[in-house]
């Protein structure tokens, strides 16, 4: 079932979410696997990624991981990792886009919500001449706005926060040359199983996807929501540098998605996630969804409190 042409709009499916919000976790995440991936979930005995993400999003809880989903509050856990050098500059953190004076941020940086995910919740500004400053209020607006229900796919670790603008240097690249290459390093239990690398990436554009081994050896496997890459990413001078930042970040966790750029040799933290797509990509071939899944080794239930 194609939800998305059903309801067009991004906003109106999570308003239908959030006001879903009294069924059960287990119930809700059950109904949503069935519509996007048009299959039954299997909790009992996952053996796909994408169904071992359901069930860690039910059964495994660190108050660790919803302080790394936060953009500001993440600053202090690299830094505790003693990788604060990876940190892009931040300008400054808001709880209303009304405490933003634009007449001092730079012509170019970088507003985001502290919570926000999956590409949403950031404004990018190249040229502050040209930025439409009232749409922007607006727009940030609605990022801080009480939450009015659950996460739509029951990522609680952002429901334990406060949604904040936080304000970044923007970070210049070459677009002949890929633009800011996204390298996205999926770890298990300390493990380093596959690396996405993203290149080409436009906000609101599907970017070039490329699936690579933990060797950088570009693999046949692909997700159907992604677009090819249409250049050859070479593995970088630094990748082993990379790899040791993404080890140490993602070590406290059973699984964890480590974001890191690559600026001319400097390396940049991007972000940590810990539910990939929200469970809900299809891989091409279908056998890749397995492949991951038998990397990912389920902690015990732990629910603590957060």
């Amino acid at each position: 079932m194609d939800y998305k042409k059903i309801i067009k709009s991004r906003a109106v499916r999570i308003n239908i979410m959030k006001a879903l919000s009294f069924v059960p976790d287990k119930t809700m995440l059950e109904i949503q696997y069935w519509i996007k991936m048009g299959r039954k979930l299997n909790l009992k005995n996952p053996q796909r990624y994408t169904e071992k993400l359901q069930w860690y999003k039910l059964y495994y809880r660190d108050p660790l991981m919803a302080q790394c989903v936060d953009k500001y509050e993440v600053r202090k856990y690299v830094e505790s990792c003693g990788l604060g050098d990876t940190l892009n500059e931040c300008i400054g953190v808001y709880n209303s886009p009304d405490e933003i004076d634009f007449d001092t941020l730079p012509n170019q940086f970088v507003l985001k919500d502290s919570l926000g995910g999956g590409g949403n919740g950031v404004i990018i500004c190249k040229d502050k001449s040209t930025l439409d400053i009232p749409r922007a209020v607006d727009t940030m607006s609605d990022w801080v706005k009480p939450a009015s229900g659950k996460h739509p796919g029951r990522e609680w670790v952002y429901d334990c926060g406060k949604n904040r603008i936080v304000a970044e240097r923007y970070i210049p690249s070459d677009p002949e040359k890929g633009g800011l290459i996204d390298y996205k390093f999926f770890y298990f239990n300390g493990k380093l199983a596959y690396v996405y690398g993203i290149a080409d990436r436009k906000l609101g554009q599907r970017s070039g996807f490329g699936i690579f081994s933990p060797d950088f050896e570009l693999l046949p496997y692909t997700r159907l929501d992604e677009k090819p890459l249409e250049r050859t990413l070479e593995k970088p001078a630094n990748y082993e540098q990379l790899k040791a930042v993404a080890e140490k970040l993602a070590a406290p966790f059973p699984h964890a998605r480590i974001d890191l750029y690559d600026q001319d040799g400097k390396i940049l933290f991007g972000e940590i996630t810990f539910f990939d797509g929200s469970g809900y990509m299809k891989f091409d071939p279908d056998e890749f969804d397995f492949m991951m899944g038998s990397k990912f080794e389920l902690p015990e239930k732990g629910v603590c409190n957060v």
